[in-house]
């Protein structure tokens, strides 16, 4: 990122390559729309380019920074959609293979239903922590929360995805 900061654009291709899908599936984890999901990691990307001078490595980690762009970038465009509703819902067809490993497809459903009916914040630590992989320091920076708070928020994210999960038929 620092030859990228530097002006030399041609090394986001390896950065591009190896957060494009991590980033696209945080996003799909928070809006459940394949196609907005795409959209929004394309527009992360330009946001790189052009906020580029904003990376300080001595505040953070790329991942923490490029996690920290992705949920501005999330937040931007549920503030957008407020200002103009109406976009359809997802589809059976938004949702990805998730491949062969050995849990039931009504398993996966049944979560993504429980995931859906978190509250946004709670989602989202759940997403940044258990499915990006995101350890709590670095979601701590993401958020502007002690590590401590992420715990908090973590925990009792879990406690109502619990619940959620177990209350579906």
């Amino acid at each position: 990122m620092l030859l990228v900061k530097g002006g030399h654009l041609s090394e986001l291709t390896e950065l591009f390559e190896r957060y494009h899908v991590p980033l696209y599936n945080f996003f799909w984890k928070l809006t459940f729309d394949k196609a907005l999901s795409e959209d929004l990691t394309q527009n992360l990307f330009l946001r790189v380019i052009r906020y580029r001078e904003s990376f300080q490595p001595v505040n953070g980690s790329f991942r923490s920074w490029i996690y920290r762009m992705a949920r501005n970038a999330h937040l931007d465009h549920i503030r957008q959609e407020q200002r103009m509703p109406g976009r359809g819902n997802a589809t059976d067809e938004d949702f990805p293979d998730t491949g062969n490993t050995g849990y039931a497809e009504e398993q996966y459903e049944k979560l993504d239903q429980a995931l859906a009916q978190l509250q946004p914040e709670h989602r989202e630590v759940l997403v940044l922590s258990r499915f990006q992989g995101l350890k709590y320091d670095e979601i701590s920076k993401i958020k502007g929360l002690s590590v401590s708070a992420i715990k908090v928020q973590v925990f009792r994210a879990l406690q109502h995805l619990r619940n959620f999960y177990f209350s579906q038929p």
